[in-house]
């Protein structure tokens, strides 16, 4: 499985699961600025999935994996997902 439409499988499933996902555009960073993260985060004590566009892939992947682990267990055991998506699931950091 590409690692584009893996991504886009997990994205789904946090969606799903009723996770808020917000991509970050790309861009520019000043000499020394720290380029921005994908990671889970709480708002308000609401879940939110931040995607930074220009993080590599695999940690976009990996973010999307663990909230996919913390927020929708029930999705991932009551259905059918492509053996990728469920290797890449059983990986994820808890």
């Amino acid at each position: 499985m590409e690692p584009a439409t893996l991504l886009d499988a997990l994205v789904e499933l946090v969606r799903e699961a009723g996770v808020s996902v917000k991509v970050l555009p790309r861009t520019s960073l000043r000499d020394g600025e720290p380029a921005p993260a994908s990671d889970l985060c709480l708002i308000r004590g609401e879940p939110l999935l931040l995607l930074a566009s220009s993080a590599p892939l695999e940690d976009r992947i990996s973010a999307a994996a663990r909230a996919a682990r913390r927020f929708a267990p029930d999705l991932i055991e009551a259905r059918f997902l492509p053996p990728a998506v469920r290797e890449r699931l059983e990986r994820a950091e808890g």
